[in-house]
């Protein structure tokens, strides 16, 4: 299996809380769990910070921070082996992640 480069910075764009809740609407794509493509969306398109918020909101409105993908990983346990993803480990565990 190849790995997907690390996470890359996000420059430049302002996350009002509305611009962070547009981050849990998702169109569900094959067989991939709404809320696993949620979570992997923001994480891939948010800074640490932005990504709490957007954790805190996402369990708020009932989704399931432990879902997971097709290979049965939860979204923590998949950013586990990314290098720079304490922050955003902090945020998913804070909210009750496994």
């Amino acid at each position: 299996m190849t790995q997907k480069k690390d996470k890359q910075k996000v420059l430049g764009e302002v996350f009002t809380d509305e611009r962070v809740r547009e981050f849990l609407e998702v169109v569900p794509v094959g067989e991939t769990d709404p809320h696993f493509t949620a979570l992997e969306r923001a994480y891939r398109g948010m800074k640490a910070d932005n990504f709490a918020t957007f954790v805190k909101f996402f369990v708020a409105e009932g989704k399931d921070i432990n879902c997971t993908n097709a290979n049965g990983e939860t979204f923590l346990q998949v950013i586990s082996k990314h290098r720079h993803s304490g922050p955003y480990i902090t945020a998913l565990t804070a909210s009750g992640a496994r």
